[in-house]
């Protein structure tokens, strides 16, 4: 018998920004793997939005959703004749991006799609919207009914997973806690075996300079991170730090690590976004956006591009979909279909 091939469904986000360009994109580019059978691909969003970046591109509309057979289809969330306008902020486009995850999870929950893939959403367009979250990861954890997630940047071999995202860093100290150090190792440590790791190495970045030089410079990785290391040690897995935050990114790109934990926001996205988006010497303008977002803790497996909507372009033809693309092969290891 052969195996069924489940779609892995991508949310469009704010239909204003980039999504519609970049899945259009990458269905073109995914087209042989969508021809043979190993891939199946479920779009969700805007239907005018989509249609639009079809035209645009010159490629043929998605059809709906209506046949199980479809390689490529499309599940319109909202009103399909409302238009929303590029590249501006609205609480239409934010409604719309938090109806195709909504979707998305109800999907995903029974079993009907693969995992999601999430297209960029504007947060502020969400909120105007009445949807107050900071982002997709405290919305999916909502949405899930799970009792906290895990944001990991990845980026080849740069796998930086996150004690804290989106808080003021006044407010990190206090967020650092043996439960929460734990739960973001051993949720790193569940993702990176999922990827194919036997024996992952994590390192867990220091939050103060030169990991607290003592106590000179806060208490933090003292009292805190390092006797959870030797507890997490303790119990069999392998686990080095706090290493200090400025070295603990150049030893995880040269192999020393499979992964580290960053304490804060800045500190793990910076070096992977550093690595990931190219930049065209003489233009000085990004010609690719690599990276992925994966959400850990959560019953479903969700990725996502790690770029923004990129209003200043939506529209223009030159958004690039490699994020995206990398952001579905995520997806695909993640669940066990490569």
């Amino acid at each position: 018998m052969s195996k069924t091939v489940l779609p892995v469904a991508i949310t469009m986000g704010d239909p204003a920004g980039v999504g519609p360009e970049i899945i259009v994109k990458a269905i073109r580019r995914l087209k042989d793997r969508l021809d043979s059978g190993s891939l199946k691909l479920l779009v969700i969003g805007s239907r005018t939005a989509l249609d639009e970046a079809c035209r645009a591109l010159g490629e043929a509309p998605v059809p709906s959703a209506n046949d199980e057979s479809r390689r490529v289809a499309m599940v319109s969330v909202g009103d399909d004749a409302a238009v929303v306008p590029l590249g501006q902020v609205s609480a239409l486009g934010g409604d719309f991006a938090y109806r195709a995850v909504e979707r998305g999870v109800e999907l995903a929950m029974a079993g009907k799609i693969a995992g999601i893939v999430t297209a960029p959403l504007n947060k502020e367009a969400l909120n105007a919207a009445g949807h107050h979250f900071a982002g997709h990861t405290d919305m999916l954890a909502k949405l899930t009914g799970s009792r906290d997630s895990v944001m990991m940047l990845a980026h080849g071999n740069m796998r930086v997973s996150h004690v804290t995202t989106h808080i003021a860093l006044h407010d990190v100290p206090s967020r650092l806690t043996p439960e929460r150090l734990r739960r973001v190792t051993e949720l790193t440590h569940q993702a990176l075996t999922g990827l194919g790791l036997k024996q992952p190495h994590i390192a867990i970045a220091a939050l103060n300079p030169h990991a607290g030089e003592g106590g000179l410079f806060g208490r933090e990785d003292i009292d805190i991170s390092t006797p959870t290391i030797e507890r997490m040690c303790a119990d069999g897995m392998n686990v080095s730090g706090p290493v200090p935050g400025d070295t603990v990114f150049v030893k995880l790109r040269a192999g020393h690590y499979d992964a580290v934990v960053a304490m804060y926001h800045d500190q793990g996205h910076i070096p992977v976004k550093l690595l990931g988006f190219q930049i065209d010497p003489v233009t000085q303008k990004w010609n690719a956006l690599n990276g992925v977002n994966i959400t850990l803790g959560l019953p479903i497996i969700r990725t996502s591009v790690d770029h923004g909507t990129a209003f200043d372009i939506a529209g223009k033809g030159i958004a690039n979909e490699d994020s995206l693309i990398e952001a579905v092969d995520y997806a695909l290891q993640l669940g066990g279909s490569t």
